[in-house]
């Protein structure tokens, strides 16, 4: 049997409340109000804004270096077919299957 030290379950639960905390209360808090229609206008851009700057450095600057060869960035390049299909389909499952498939082809050709 495994005993857990009281000071890793302390470490824990506080880490699990620092995480839940600011998560809660913006909830509870603005569940019950109406946004104004230019604060919920502004919160559509989020999701875009953080895939960009999720994406945007793995994409164009691996390993901290600018890189656009197809040996060095197939990311890249298969990026590229992923943002055509995704704008032409707006479908997440063909998106991902075209991201997988062209990073398959690109490692199987370099």
């Amino acid at each position: 049997m495994i005993s857990a030290d009281p000071t890793m379950l302390l470490a824990i639960a506080l880490m699990a409340l620092t995480t839940y905390i600011p998560r809660f209360l913006p909830l509870l808090v603005l569940s019950r109000r109406a946004l104004h229609p230019l604060a919920e206008s502004w919160l559509s851009y989020v999701p875009a804004a953080v895939l960009a700057a999720l994406l945007g450095p793995a994409l164009f600057v691996p390993e901290g270096q600018v890189h656009f060869s197809l040996a060095d960035n197939p990311h890249f390049w298969a990026a590229i077919p992923c943002f055509i299909v995704a704008l032409t389909t707006r479908n997440m499952f063909y998106t991902v299957l075209t991201g997988m498939g062209s990073i398959s082809l690109l490692r199987l050709i370099f």
